[in-house]
């Protein structure tokens, strides 16, 4: 249960340990009284060589504190058909297999939370992998507690390819999504819970068609074997339009006839991301205990395609509607204004918008380089961007400290269509003149006018360095959840820049005589 003595034990693992009775530990009936309703401790005490990285540390992920919550609906009754139904989504090397189809499976089976498990994967070969690592768990001499604990369970009165009977009656079987379904029964029992794990392949053997075909196979034979049952659907997004990546759309907000099979089916979507941000703006690894999650790692590769597929689960940088990742150059030059712009949020509460803040410089034709700029128009940098869940002097002192970090700036832009005068009472006695903005144009349009100025060459907006989480919002613009970097930025660009606003259809201009 501990780390090598080498390591420091990780935060998240030295706080669920800290309030345990040690001495419940040297009982069998003290350690499943621990964890008989706590899947976390039941994994650190009865299956830590399942936790351990490479160099025997044990650490916790974010998203493992809330896939353990979920578990515990298990100890509860269903009651109704399809309400228990969820979808996770992570980036790759998160663990999904190891908790979803070994330790959770295990703890619901030791405690009966669950009597018969159906688990599909892509391939025949992948779901039988999984269930020989349960089984492997089952049997590991090192995990000697639950073999001692749970002998019913590690113990089995059939074990075949595909099949586990334990002694206890819990059945546990495994097989590829194409394989028949219809009709899985084990004596009169249909399976309580189904497992689905990666069930699309990789993109280079994927299709549009295929994934059709794979749609339906899941709403016609596999969710159908029990409406009852409680069901996990795991795994990373493959390509666009895949059935992980509609599942990603529908959680962001996309409402499309496509997308409708998943509130038809009532699916629960958990989408894992591996940089959070607090409410001041600092940003944090999701997993900080592993170096493949490190934010120094992070960062630099944020913008990537790569990035965005395999970590955020989205391929919105190939179906992008806005902008794409090209968008974007990088390079520094000296301006001859800058401000901050602030798109804020009127509340704080949980389910608020954030306070969009930039700072954006602006270099005029004069001071322009060799690019041959367009005539009267100069050029913009982003030098930073962040959102925060501030407000009142908490936000008037972030304000101040970024004035501190750019003393550049000579001026403070604020929309005022949320907030009104607040926002000059907020930032009161500020060291540069503070200017409100009312935007009465629709959302889309100005967006479209500041993508023009990105993309028109040889380009008018620049960023002085890769800003991951301004470039996510551009790139997933207009159905993402929060868009006030987006509208920051775009307010700056626009005063600065100036493009004409497109005509109305049967507009003509005026001639004077």
């Amino acid at each position: 249960m501990a780390n090598d003595p080498e390591y420091e034990l990780d935060p998240v693992v030295a706080e669920l340990l800290s309030d345990i009775d040690e001495r419940l530990l040297t009982s069998s009936e003290g350690r499943k009284a621990l964890c008989e309703f706590n899947p976390l401790l039941f994994a650190l005490i009865y299956l830590p060589n399942s936790l351990k990285d490479v160099h025997g540390r044990i650490s916790l992920a974010e998203c493992h504190l809330e896939w353990a919550e979920v578990a515990k609906c298990w100890t509860l009754p269903v009651e109704k058909p399809k309400e228990n139904r969820h979808a996770f989504l992570a980036p790759r090397a998160t663990g999904k297999s190891t908790w979803w189809f070994m330790i959770l499976p295990i703890w619901w089976a030791a405690y009966g939370y669950t009597k018969f498990i159906a688990a599909f994967a892509s391939r025949d070969a992948q779901a039988l992998n999984h269930l020989d690592n349960f089984k492997a768990a089952l049997k590991n001499p090192a995990n000697k507690a639950l073999r001692k604990d749970f002998p019913n369970l590690v113990n089995s009165t059939r074990s075949t390819e595909g099949l586990y009977i334990a002694r206890s009656g819990f059945t546990f079987t495994a097989q590829g999504i194409d394989s028949q379904t219809l009709g899985m029964k084990h004596g009169d029992q249909r399976p309580d819970t189904l497992l689905l794990d990666d069930i699309e392949p990789d993109e280079s053997s994927y299709s549009m068609y295929k994934m059709e075909q794979r749609l339906r196979t899941l709403q016609d034979a596999v969710l159908p074997l029990a409406e009852m049952a409680r069901v996990v659907l795991s795994g990373t997004v493959t390509m666009p339009g895949s059935i992980t990546h509609q599942l990603i759309k529908h959680a962001k907000g996309y409402r499309a006839p496509d997308l409708e099979w998943v509130e038809l089916e009532k699916i629960q979507v958990h989408h894992a991301l591996p940089i959070l941000t607090d409410d001041d703006g600092t940003e944090r690894s999701f997993w900080p205990g592993n170096p493949v999650f490190a934010l120094e790692a992070m960062l630099p590769i944020r913008h990537t395609r790569q990035f965005m597929k395999n970590y955020l689960n989205d391929p919105m940088a190939i179906d992008a509607e806005y902008w794409s990742p090209e968008d974007f150059k990088y390079t520094r030059f000296g301006c001859t204004n800058t401000m901050i712009s602030i798109d804020g949020a009127v509340t704080t509460g949980k389910k608020s918008d954030y306070t969009g803040i930039a700072v954006v410089g602006y270099a005029s034709p004069e001071k322009s380089d060799a690019l041959n700029h367009a005539p009267r128009m100069g050029k913009c940098l982003v030098k930073h961007a962040v959102a925060v869940k501030l407000r009142g002097n908490e936000l008037r002192t972030k304000i101040l400290e970024l004035l501190e970090m750019f003393p550049e700036t000579n001026g403070i832009l604020v929309e005022s269509n949320q907030g009104g005068e607040m926002w000059l009472e907020t930032l009161h006695n500020m060291p540069v003149p503070v200017v409100t903005l009312h935007n009465s144009e629709p959302k889309l349009t100005r967006a479209g006018r500041v993508l023009s100025l990105y993309q028109t060459a040889p380009g008018h907006v620049y960023h002085v360095a890769p800003l991951g989480s301004l470039e996510e919002q551009m790139c997933a613009f207009p159905q993402v959840p929060n868009d006030d970097l987006v509208d920051a930025v775009g307010n700056a660009v626009l005063r600065y820049l100036r493009p004409a606003k497109p005509k109305r259809a049967g507009a003509r201009k005026r001639v004077p005589r």
